[in-house]
C-alpha cells in the first residue's frame, strides 16, 4: 500500500523513476482528526515498520508534563495513539521539529524524506542533503519504503539559486544580532515564495541557530524549502558557483526599510502589556538555552514563559543542571510539542510576546492571542515588567 501511494505520487509530481532515500522525519505524527490515527493503525496492523532511520515531529502531547496541554479526554486519547502507533512503526520517539540537534543529520548529496517545513528548510539549506516539503501520511509511505520521487530538490538543477539577494546595505550590528534572522527569513518567504535565493553578504561566522531560525520563518511566510548563503552554507562556495544565471542574474538589493517594514508586520499589538512569552519554534537548543540563562539571570518573570524544545536537549540541560534556576525564575520548559499547535496557552486570551518568527506566523490564527515580536533579551526584559518593552536602537 505504501509503494502504491509514493508510486502514484510520484507520477503525480511528474517523476520518471524513485531515488533510495538515507531516512526520513515525519510530520504525519501531530493529530489533527482521527481519520490520521486510523491511518497509523492500520499500518501497524498491517506489520508495517520503516526500512530507514526514522525520526518523529511534535506531536500534540507533552508527554513528560501531561497537564500542561489542555486536551479533552478524546482528544488526548487519540492524539496518545497517534503518536504510538508511530513508535510502533519502528520510529525514533524523538518529538521534535529540529531533528537535527537530536542527532539525526543526512550528509551533504544525501537523498531524505523529510516532512516539517523548517526541518526540510534545515535539510537542504544547512546540511545539503535532499529533500522535498514531505506532506501528512506520505513522509511514512517513504519511509516504510526506502523510496521518493525523484524530482523537484532532489534534482540537481533545481537547486540552483535563480534570485540574488545582496544585503550589503544591511548595518552589520544587526547582521550579528539573533533578532535578525527570523525577520529576514520572513522577508525571504514573503518576496520569493518557492523561488531560490542565494544570500549575499551575511558574516561567514552565522550559526546554525540563526541559519535555522531564517529557514523556519522563510517557510512558513512563504514556500522556501531550500535557501543558500554565500560563503556559507554548503552549496555555495560562490555566488557564481550556485547561481543559474550568473551572467544576469535577478538581483534583489535589501534595504533597511524593507527589514523594518517586515519586523513590524510580525506584530499585532505594539504597546501596552503582555500576557505570556514563547520562544522555541524551531525547538530551543543548547545555545539558546544558555543564552537565556544569561539574560535572565537574577530576574523573576510576572507572566508564564514557555520554552519549547526537544527531549535530546533537555536531557543534555539536565545532566548540566541548567534546569532548576530556569524553573525558579518562572521557565516552563515545554517537550514532545509547542504552544502553538497545542492549546497550552491559558485559554483567556491576550497577547503573546516571541523571538520566533515561526511562532508570530501562525500565534493569531492558532491560538487566538495577539502577538509582539522582539528579540530574547526583549521577550526577557517584557516578562519582568509584564509589558512589553522592545529595544529599538537595532533598527533605526
Amino acid at each position: 500500500m505504501a509503494m502504491r501511494i509514493v508510486i502514484d505520487m510520484a507520477e503525480m509530481m511528474g517523476a520518471e523513476r524513485l531515488t533510495p532515500i538515507a531516512s526520513a522525519h515525519i510530520d504525519g505524527c501531530l493529530y489533527h482528526g482521527d481519520s490520521g490515527v486510523e491511518f497509523a493503525e492500520h499500518l501497524v496492523h498491517q506489520d508495517g515498520e520503516v526500512c530507514v532511520p526514522t525520526t518523529l515531529n511534535v506531536g500534540a502531547l507533552d508527554l513528560l508534563h501531561p497537564k500542561r496541554v489542555h486536551a479533552d479526554s478524546h482528544t488526548a486519547e487519540m492524539a496518545h495513539r497517534q503518536m504510538s502507533a508511530y513508535v510502533k512503526l519502528g520510529c525514533t520517539p524523538t518529538w521534535t521539529c529540529a531533528p537535527y540537534q537530536a542527532g539525526h543529520r543526512p550528509g551533504l548529496g544525501e537523498h531524505v524524506a523529510w516532512g516539517e517545513s523548517n526541518a526540510v528548510a534545515f535539510a537542504n539549506s544547512v546540511l545539503g542533503a535532499r529533500t522535498n516539503r514531505y506532506g501528512d501520511f506520505f513522509d511514512i509511505c517513504c519511509a516504510l519504503t526506502g523510496r521518493a520521487p525523484l524530482t523537484g530538490l532532489h534534482l540537481d538543477e533545481n537547486r540552483q539559486a535563480t534570485v540574488l539577494v545582496d544585503t550589503s546595505s544591511i548595518s552589520e550590528t544587526l547582521k550579528q544580532s539573533d533578532v535578525f534572522y527570523p525577520v529576514l527569513g520572513t522577508w525571504l518567504g514573503r518576496t520569493v515564495g518557492s523561488e531560490i535565493a542565494v544570500i549575499d553578504g551575511l558574516p561567514l561566522n552565522t550559526s546554525e541557530d540563526r541559519l535555522k531560525a531564517l529557514g523556519a520563518a522563510a517557510s512558513s511566510s512563504g514556500s522556501v524549502g531550500l535557501f543558500h548563503v554565500a560563503g556559507v552554507t554548503p552549496e555555495a562556495t560562490t555566488i557564481e558557483s550556485i547561481l543559474m544565471h550568473s551572467d544576469q542574474p535577478d538581483v534583489v538589493q535589501l534595504t533597511s526599510e524593507m527589514i523594518r517594514s517586515t519586523r513590524d508586520r510580525l506584530s499585532t499589538a505594539s504597546t501596552g502589556r503582555i500576557d505570556a512569552v514563547a520562544v522555541g519554534s524551531p525547538h530551543f537548543s543548547l545555545d539558546e538555552f544558555a543564552e537565556l540563562e544569561r539574560l535572565s539571570r537574577g530576574q523573576r518573570f510576572k507572566v508564564p514563559f514557555y520554552a519549547c524544545t526537544g527531549r535530546g536537549v533537555l536531557e543534555s540541560l539536565e545532566k548540566a543542571g541548567g534546569i532548576e534556576s530556569l524553573t525558579q525564575r518562572g521557565v516552563e520548559i515545554v517537550v514532545d510539542t509547542c504552544v502553538v499547535v497545542t492549546p497550552i496557552l491559558p485559554d483567556t486570551g491576550g497577547v503573546l510576546m516571541t523571538s520566533s518568527g515561526k511562532f508570530a506566523h501562525y500565534t493569531p490564527a492558532n491560538t487566538g492571542y495577539d502577538v509582539v515580536y522582539g528579540s530574547l533579551e526583549d521577550c526577557v526584559a517584557s516578562a519582568v515588567s509584564g509589558s512589553i518593552t522592545r529595544d529599538e536602537s537595532l533598527w533605526s
